[in-house]
């Protein structure tokens, strides 16, 4: 056998096991020699048999062989060396390993092993914690160092609103949002302080100005999206109210947590509260104690007895949802003054019971108070009295609905410039207007059945911009609170019927064959010279000739003011002397859901004031929009179609720096053909029928009349072309304190025996119209273009020619006529006297002539009537033209006029 395949030879001195033995003394301090080996010096000479040469050879030897599990030459068992005597055995040699020199940083950690080597020491926490902490600590001194005390005086003293005329002259100053009075520390009532102390922060008067626990929970509600406030301290809120942004932001949080240290090691405790208390906001407007005081209780504040104190520190909490009054401008189902009051009066004991548990009110004292201190009702200032506060009212409305970023709370922290539309003359000789009549003609304490509660609205709109020029509102802010120029619930009456004739210009009248959804290019666009029934108690019909019933199955009879019946007549004539039942047939002809489309393209609101369309009667006016609405949808007829929103604010400044300009702009409604033609019907109104009191001469006036049913709304809308106004009148059964206010009949009110549309209200408008009128350009109306055919409605039939002697009569037929056509009329304008297929003929059946009546004060020329028209088609002629307004709508009701 070759000599390298030979087997290794076993050591001597006991086989494996002394082998196992050697390899364990190996890797201790020195390794002894095996049994059988014998060694001739100490030092391991030349000649021995070690297998080490030297002890600095057996230390790296044993360095080499101590890390590991097995013995020298890598083997898993101890076996020889290169001589054949055993090596090392398994032990670790920890006695044999080299000290390692540690870092500066020692991480990971020399020395160690494994999972042991990554373990910070407990000295390296420490270090890192101290560190940390002292980092933090200089970051907070460098930020109270480098924060600025606030300024009370620069920061929350009052500021006022200022709202100014459209001449850019004021009309008044603060508005009524910012109302504040500073007192002293001395003149606030220990009370007040007391329940602040106890309600807000019971530990006010000792701690450092912050909660850490609130502030804590604030972060925390933001980082997840909870509510933001809550938690802070009089301090705090002290802070964020006089000198950081209402913004709920991490930023501001620390702002303010630095500015609140400074503030509590600078400021003494009492300038605290006495400013704090002098600049909350209370609500109503008032700002501050004082001002509080007066407006909830008209006292001042040093007067305030505990009671009355622990309600205005509720008020502290929120004043929109603790205010007993309620808030209209907020969410109507979240605060209401049902829900306001339960709220105030819970939280008001809370408060009273707290500060008997903090000791600051004796419990002897607290059994005196066990009736809630109701504060007063709401109140403008006398500043803005008369039709100041409407504007007001009306300008902020708009301000807050508008412009970006402001809100109720901005706002009544005041600073702002509001350039309004109106023109302090027109408001004035407005306001004139309605005076005269309520001091000639209203007498309540002549006629209290008739003449209390009479109110009066009104609202006048430039056609050319949409600018709101003037309104009236009420006698007077302070005593009438509600804006009367806002809707009222006031039905309209038959100033609605100009959206019917322009629907049916626009859309046209229904082909009964085609069906009720039929294209509009299929339908048959109307002529203001179309003939439609006019005859009381008419059988009103479906587009397709069936009799309309109401959900019991009762026709409907469509009813003329004072049951007049003319017969067959135009569309012109209706309008002129308000027949209610050609417009309610041809709004079913139409569609009244196209009629609602046009009375909303030309500025109506889709809201509550819009009546239901689903029924005949919407045609002549259900619905209760405001008087700034009518104004406003009259100027987009006015302006040939262009519809422009009715505005109040021009601008708005906040502390110098415009943040809002209204920008021009507008809407076609409908094409100027419909719009002018429209406007010369209702020209005609003015000139010869119901409106003749409206008559401004020299002047081109278009407008309506409207009365509703029983009298209990009366209405003039009129407009020339350079202004629209509308005025209203209405009489409700009891105060403003009555929730549940009814509308009251009429009859009698003002000494006349009924009121309509041509009387109180077109008296009114005519007084204004003429001042505001004056010295204004004279101005006329578009040529209106032919538009439409002349269709045949409400039973009307088309007539056979005519014979040309009716045109031209001989003095045969002159002699042999009817002694009914006997008398003269009064000499017809050319559009009477043109063929029955001409244009600018009003009507051939019927004609002016018929119906005229016996004239009135606002009917026109007097004729005397007669039985019948022997004319195809004609009316009766025996209407009294006395410009009422329209019946009672059938004996449904309705409105009419």
């Amino acid at each position: 056998m070759s000599e390298h395949r030979r087997k290794t030879p076993q050591p001597q001195g006991g086989g494996r096991a002394a082998a196992r033995r050697a390899a364990q003394q190996s890797s201790g301090r020195r390794a002894a020699p095996s049994r059988g080996v014998t060694s001739e010096s100490p030092s391991g000479s030349h000649g021995g048999d070690s297998p080490y040469g030297g002890r600095a050879e057996a230390r790296r030897a044993a360095q080499r062989g101590g890390g590991s599990r097995g013995g020298g030459g890598g083997r898993r068992r101890g076996g020889g060396g290169d001589s054949g005597h055993e090596g090392p055995g398994r032990g670790r040699g920890r006695g044999n390993q080299r000290p390692v020199k540690k870092r500066f940083i020692d991480y990971p950690r020399a020395g160690k092993y494994g999972v042991r080597r990554w373990v910070p020491s407990w000295k390296q926490v420490s270090s890192l914690c101290i560190g940390f902490l002292g980092l933090l600590m200089g970051l907070a001194g460098l930020a109270y160092a480098m924060v600025d005390k606030p300024n009370v005086k620069d920061t929350a003293k009052a500021q006022n609103n200022v709202y100014f005329w459209d001449d850019g002259s004021q009309m008044v100053a603060t508005g009524g949002e910012v109302n504040r009075q500073m007192i002293g520390y001395a003149q606030i009532p220990e009370a007040m302080r007391n329940a602040v102390i106890s309600a807000e922060n019971k530990s006010f008067e000792h701690d450092s100005g912050i909660d850490p626990m609130g502030i804590a929970r604030a972060l925390y509600n933001m980082a997840t999206g909870g509510q933001t406030q809550g938690g802070s301290t009089i301090t705090q809120q002290y802070v964020k109210n006089s000198y950081l942004s209402q913004d709920q932001t991490l930023s501001r949080k620390f702002q303010e947590l630095f500015i609140t240290l400074k503030v509590t090691n600078e400021t003494d405790k009492k300038v605290i509260i006495r400013d704090y208390l002098n600049i909350s906001y209370y609500g109503r407007g008032a700002s501050g104690i004082q001002a509080a005081a007066r407006t909830y209780y008209n006292k001042d504040a040093e007067d305030l007895n505990p009671s009355q104190c622990a309600f205005l520190a509720t008020l502290l909490k929120g004043p929109t949802y603790f205010d007993p009054a309620g808030v209209p401008e907020e969410d109507a189902k979240q605060a209401t003054k049902e829900k306001n009051t339960a709220r105030a009066k819970e939280r008001w004991e809370w408060i009273l019971n707290e500060e008997v548990k903090d000791k600051r009110l004796s419990q002897a004292e607290r059994d005196k108070y066990t009736k809630f201190p109701m504060p007063l009702p709401p109140r403008k200032s006398a500043q803005l009295g008369g039709q100041t506060g409407y504007l007001v009212d009306l300008a902020k409305s708009y301000a807050l609905n508008n412009v970006e970023g402001m809100t109720a709370d901005k706002l009544a922290q005041g600073g702002y410039e509001i350039h309004t539309t109106f023109n302090k003359k027109k408001v004035e000789e407005l306001n004139a207007a309605v005076q005269k009549v309520y001091d000639k003609k209203i007498k309540p304490k002549q006629r209290p059945e008739t003449d209390t509660h009479v109110q009066f609205g009104g609202g006048s709109v430039d056609p050319k911009t949409g600018a709101i020029v003037a309104i009236y509102g009420g006698q007077d802010a302070t005593k009438h609170y509600t804006n009367n120029a806002n809707p009222t619930g006031a039905q309209v009456g038959s100033t609605f019927k100009p959206f019917v004739l322009a629907a049916a210009m626009k859309y046209g009248k229904r082909d009964p064959s085609l069906g009720e959804d039929q294209e509009l290019s299929k339908r048959e666009k109307v002529s203001p010279l179309s003939i439609y029934n006019a005859d009381d108690k008419l059988k009103i019909k479906k587009y397709n000739g069936q009799i309309w019933t109401d959900e019991n199955g009762k026709e409907w009879l469509q009813a003329n003011d004072g049951h007049e019946s003319r017969g067959n007549i135009t569309l012109r004539e209706a309008m002129q002397w308000s027949a209610n039942s050609p417009y309610v047939q041809l709004g079913m002809d139409v569609g009244t859901d196209k009629v609602k489309d046009v009375a909303i393209a030309a500025g109506l609101k889709d809201d509550d004031s819009m009546a239901d369309s689903n029924v005949p009667s919407f045609s002549i006016g259900t619905s209760s929009p405001s008087a700034i609405r009518m104004a406003g949808s009259y100027a987009t007829f006015a302006a040939s179609g262009k519809q422009r929103e009715p505005y109040s604010v021009t601008e708005v400044k906040h502390e110098g720096e415009t943040i809002y300009r209204h920008k021009d702009a507008f809407e076609r409604a409908f094409d100027p053909e419909i719009a002018d033609n429209v406007t010369d019907v209702l020209k005609n109104v003015v000139e010869k029928g119901t409106g003749t009191p409206a008559q401004l001469p020299g002047r081109d006036v278009a407008g309506k009349t409207g009365t509703t049913d029983d009298n209990k709304s009366a209405w003039f809308v009129g407009y020339t072309p350079q202004l629209s106004t509308a005025i209203s009148m209405y009489r409700l059964d009891d105060d403003e304190k009555n929730t549940n206010r009814k509308f009251e009949k009429m009859y009698g009110t003002g000494g006349e025996q009924t009121i309509h549309g041509a009387s109180f209200p077109a008296q009114i408008w005519h007084d204004y119209m003429a001042e505001a009128m004056q010295g204004q350009k004279v101005e006329t109306f578009p040529k209106p273009m032919p538009i439409g055919e002349k269709v045949y409605g409400g039973g009307a039939q088309s007539p056979k020619p005519l014979p040309t002697t009716v045109e031209s009569p001989s003095p045969s037929a002159s002699a042999t006529k009817s002694p009914s056509m006997s008398p003269s009329p009064p000499t017809p304008d050319p559009s009477d006297t043109c063929s029955a297929w001409d244009w600018n003929c009003q009507n051939n059946n019927g004609g002016t002539n018929n119906g005229a009546g016996n004239g009135g004060a606002a009917g026109g020329p007097s004729t005397s009537p007669s039985p019948t028209s022997s004319l195809p088609g004609g009316g009766n002629g025996n209407g009294n033209g006395n410009g009422n307004g329209n019946g009672n709508g059938g004996i449904f009701g309705g409105p009419a006029g």
